[in-house]
């Protein structure tokens, strides 16, 4: 089983080779820095940073088929409510390893190692 799902980033590329290349190389350079972020604000009791890099990955998460989005719930309702602040450092780790994992994967699979 892929550690990632391709689906919707071919429906949105519609066929075009090039720019899946360009969505798989952006997700990348930006998401794995994200996701250090976002665990450094959270070792650093900063819900609110956490929350926003947490957001700010969520499309990517999802156009990527990552299956993640109890995981960014969790750091969510930390940073807005308050809530399931125990939750949050094995969150972060879930999130951290698949993305980890999707991202060897996808260097490999494009040749872009």
């Amino acid at each position: 089983m892929n550690s990632y799902n391709l689906d919707e980033v071919k429906e949105m590329a519609g066929g075009d080779e090039e720019f899946m290349l360009v969505v798989v190389q952006t997700f990348l350079e930006e998401i794995p820095p994200d996701v250090a972020a976002m665990k450094e604000a959270i070792s650093n009791d900063n819900p609110s940073l956490a929350y926003q890099f947490a957001h700010k990955m969520k499309p990517n998460l999802q156009l990527f088929g990552l299956n993640l989005m109890d995981q960014i719930k969790i750091i969510e309702a930390w940073s807005k409510k308050g809530q399931r602040k125990n939750e949050v450092p094995e969150a972060a780790e879930t999130i951290s390893k698949k993305v980890d994992v999707a991202s060897i994967a996808l260097k490999r699979d494009f040749g872009l190692e």
